[in-house]
């Protein structure tokens, strides 16, 4: 496999992103609007994976006040398991580290169990549950924080 290029997130690539959370989120999914206000907050950085010149990851996260908020991490189901939400990850940290950005904290369904994976491995740790927070299909939040 061609090695991702992952390059901020411009407004351009909102409507790929768009389609993208909805073949992996579904109804939780973000708007094209939403993704495209979210690139042009000046607290938020925004990343795009591309393999080949195809889109096929994101990943997002809010500063609020020194502590960093995960708001995507979304990886095509044809390219998971190759390590690029872990590089997504990793770039989204380090980049929110020389934003002034701190701790950071994120919500994943209880039953993905691959993110969970993921996030453990970044350094995340559960520190809560928030019941019934996911629909269609019902599911728990943990509460996943990265402290230090």
């Amino acid at each position: 496999m061609t090695e991702p290029v992952i390059d901020r997130m411009r407004p351009a690539d909102a409507a790929d992103a768009a389609a993208l959370e909805t073949v992996c989120l579904g109804t939780e999914a973000w708007s094209e609007k939403l993704l495209v206000e979210a690139v042009g907050r000046s607290d938020s950085i925004y990343l795009v994976a591309r393999v080949d010149g195809r889109q096929v990851g994101h990943a997002g996260i809010r500063n609020i006040c020194g502590e960093g908020e995960i708001t995507n991490v979304c990886v095509d189901p044809g390219f998971r398991g190759r390590g690029i939400a872990g590089q997504l990850l990793d770039r989204l940290l380090r980049e929110g580290r020389t934003r002034g950005i701190g701790d950071c904290t994120l919500e994943v369904r209880a039953s993905n169990e691959a993110a969970i994976r993921l996030y453990k491995k970044a350094g995340f740790s559960s520190e809560g549950i928030r019941p019934g927070f996911y629909e269609a299909p019902a599911d728990d939040a943990l509460i996943m924080w990265l402290r230090g």
